[in-house]
């Protein structure tokens, strides 16, 4: 699939935001913690996507009522969905120069039609060493979903099936989608959210 981002200019991608809010001072702390100089950028996006991966829990695979969604409520808390862990990572590589968006796609909810579509989110990165955009997914893995960081090919956690009604929107945000960040920020019982009002398309 080719992905495209949605601005040629990658300053776009550099942004900060309110809930991309890379200048706060956890989000500093783990920067210093997570990268040197001597790092390629590379090097950068994998122990990011790895930190956020396997180190913030998500949180209906945890059953957590908690809902967090601003990039330092997320590392403060060690838990999101994936919109909320989407935004944690975009922090974590702005603030060190790498320009990183937002992506989605339209999955079952518990693979089936019948019970309901959700929207997915994850990360489109630009490599400025490969000169491209890669996708990301740091949702987190469990039994039957294994994302990995590789730069030759793309290892998502959802495969689309797209005679389901399954979709992989080829855009590259710069900027969250706002129905995700609005159903966070609306509702405070996160399995609640999950079972009944989470978005199901762009």
């Amino acid at each position: 699939m080719a992905i495209k981002p949605e601005s040629v200019h990658l300053n776009d991608f550099l942004k900060e935001l309110n809930v991309v809010d890379y200048s706060h001072p956890i989000i500093s702390e783990k920067i210093n913690e997570l990268f040197s100089n001597e790092q390629t950028d590379i090097e950068k996006v994998k122990i990011a996507f790895d930190y956020v991966r396997d180190s913030i829990s998500h949180s209906w695979d945890i059953q957590s009522k908690r809902i967090t969604c601003k990039a330092s409520d997320v590392l403060i808390n060690r838990e999101g969905i994936c919109y909320a862990k989407s935004n944690l990572l975009a922090a974590l590589l702005r603030a060190v120069q790498i320009p990183t968006g937002f992506c989605y796609q339209r999955l079952t909810l518990f693979d089936t039609p019948e019970k309901g579509y959700c929207l997915h989110t994850l990360n489109g990165v630009f490599i400025k060493s490969l000169n491209r955009w890669i996708r990301i997914d740091a949702r987190g893995n469990k039994p039957g979903v294994k994302a990995e960081f590789s730069i030759n090919e793309e290892i998502l956690a959802f495969p689309i099936r797209e005679d389901l009604g399954e979709i992989d929107y080829q855009t590259i945000y710069s900027a969250p989608n706002e129905k995700t960040i609005n159903t966070l920020e609306t509702n405070t019982d996160l399995l609640e959210v999950y079972l009944h009002h989470l978005p199901d398309k762009l």
